[in-house]
C-alpha cells in the first residue's frame, strides 16, 4: 500500500470519527447517518458530483454553491451541515467518500452489525433484500448490513461474502469451475 494510500485512509478515518463524535454529541448521529447515505447514493448515481468533488479546479465557490443547493433540497441536520462547509473550507470535498465510508462503518460497528457484500443475477426487490438480511441475521445471530449490487454478469444465482466466508451459487462461478477441470484434465 502507498504512503499516499495510507495517508488518505487516515485522514478519512480522521474526519469520520470526528463527525460520528460531533454527532454523538449532539444527539444528531441518526440523522447525519441518514444524511452520510444520501450523499453516498448521490455520490454512487452522479457521476457529475463525483467529479466536481474530486476536480482540483472548481473553486471552493462553486462547490460551495454545489453544496449549499443540495443541503437546501435535503433534509441536512446542523451538524452534517458545518461538517461538510468546513470540508468546503479546507477543501477536503475530495475526501468526502472515503469519509462517509469511514463514517459508516463506525456506525455499523458501533451498532454491532456484521457487513456482508451480495451479487446477484437478478435485480432483487427490498423484499427480497430484507428476506435474505433476516435470513443471514439468524444464521449469524447479529444484525447484518448488507451492501448489495446487481450483477447481470453473474448469469444466475447468488454470491455473498460476509467476513472471509463466501458463498457463491453463480452459474458464471460454476462455469469458471467446470473451464479449469477440463483444462487440468
Amino acid at each position: 500500500m502507498s504512503s499516499k494510500s495510507t495517508f488518505t485512509n487516515s485522514t478519512s478515518r480522521s474526519y469520520a470519527l470526528a463527525i460520528y463524535e460531533l454527532a454523538q454529541e449532539n444527539s444528531e448521529l441518526n440523522e447525519v447517518e441518514n444524511g452520510m447515505n444520501s450523499l453516498k447514493e448521490l455520490l454512487n448515481k452522479s457521476s457529475d458530483f463525483k467529479e466536481m468533488i474530486l476536480n482540483p479546479i472548481v473553486t471552493k465557490e462553486e462547490k460551495n454553491n454545489v453544496i449549499t443547493e443540495i443541503i437546501n433540497r435535503s433534509s441536512f441536520c446542523e451538524t452534517l451541515k458545518k461538517f461538510l462547509g468546513f470540508l468546503i473550507n479546507k477543501n477536503r470535498l475530495f475526501y468526502l467518500n472515503q469519509i462517509i465510508d469511514s463514517f459508516l462503518n463506525f456506525v455499523s460497528t458501533k451498532k454491532g452489525e456484521l457487513k456482508a457484500k451480495l451479487l446477484s443475477s437478478k435485480k432483487l426487490t427490498a423484499e427480497e433484500l430484507e428476506k435474505i438480511r433476516n435470513e443471514l441475521s439468524k444464521d449469524f445471530k447479529s444484525p447484518i448490513k448488507i451492501d448489495y449490487k446487481h450483477d447481470p454478469d453473474l448469469i444466475a444465482g447468488l454470491v455473498i461474502q460476509i467476513g472471509s466466508m463466501m458463498v457463491d451459487t453463480s452459474i458464471k462461478s460454476k462455469l469458471r469451475q467446470l473451464e479449469k477441470n477440463m483444462i487440468e484434465a
